[in-house]
């Protein structure tokens, strides 16, 4: 009898033991994961918008309703396409009542504008060396030391053009500043390349020299060009070479008597 009272209070003993034991264990795998499953995660902040970009055209101008009129060339003789683009911008208004530049890359000429559409001047040009009317992907970021031949266009296309200055302080006129593409002063690279002669020429063929930006004659870039570019900025169209001016742009024939 003491005997069977003895055995029982052992496995009683041992029983709260265990009991004791089991309860300071940490929970099982599955169970760590549960819980941590229940923790609330840390919300991300909201992204914020870009900010808008300086030099931008405001989205709340407004076109005439009128058409306006045609481009007045006086006695200058230009090209179909320059004729055909000038009347286009002119009449639709797409240049939002400013001065506006048509750039020829055929016949390496430039040509300024008034609001109106009337001619301000026309000026020889150097440009891009390689025929193309794109710009290469990340080629305004690499030294002129690295751009290859063929990377050496004159991006076509309708442009805000900006003010800005260049690396020796000298102001330049942005056409697109991510293909580091501009119109400046024409300037002495080297010797060799003689872009005087070049300029000088009546032949357009000897005037792509550039690594795609547009060389213009002092003169005429200091007397018309500059002063064009004013407060409010101006339109680049740059014709393109590859492709007509339809399909680039979207222009179309206006009436000859608009």
């Amino acid at each position: 009898m003491k005997a069977t009272t003895l055995c029982q209070c052992l496995v009683l003993a041992f029983s709260m033991a265990a009991l004791s034991a089991s309860a300071g264990k940490a929970p099982p795998p599955e169970k760590k994961v549960a819980q941590a499953a229940k923790k609330p995660t840390a919300k991300k902040p909201a992204a914020k918008k870009p900010a808008a970009k300086k030099g931008a055209v405001a989205r709340k101008e407004t076109v005439p309703k009128e058409p306006g009129p045609l481009a007045d060339f006086g006695e200058t003789q230009a090209p179909d396409d320059v004729v055909h683009v000038a009347n286009w911008v002119s009449y639709t208004h797409n240049n939002f009542k400013r001065n506006f530049v048509l750039i020829d890359k055929k016949q390496a000429r430039l040509y300024v504008f008034q609001p109106d559409g009337k001619l301000k001047g026309h000026s020889p040009i150097l440009l891009g060396k390689a025929i193309g009317d794109h710009t290469v992907p990340g080629v305004g970021d690499k030294p002129l030391s690295q751009v290859k031949e063929e990377e050496k266009t004159t991006p076509a296309g309708r442009f805000f053009a900006q003010p800005g200055k260049n690396t020796k302080g000298e102001n330049i006129i942005w056409i697109d500043y991510k293909a580091a593409v501009s119109m400046h002063r024409m300037r002495m690279v080297a010797e060799e390349e003689r872009r005087a002669e070049r300029m000088a020429t009546p032949e357009p063929d000897d005037n792509r020299i550039s690594y795609g930006c547009v060389n213009v004659p002092a003169p005429f870039y200091d007397k018309v060009l500059r002063p064009s570019l004013g407060k409010r900025g101006m339109f680049v169209y740059v014709l393109p070479e590859t492709r007509t001016p339809q399909q680039l742009f979207g222009s179309f024939d206006v009436p000859k008597k608009a």
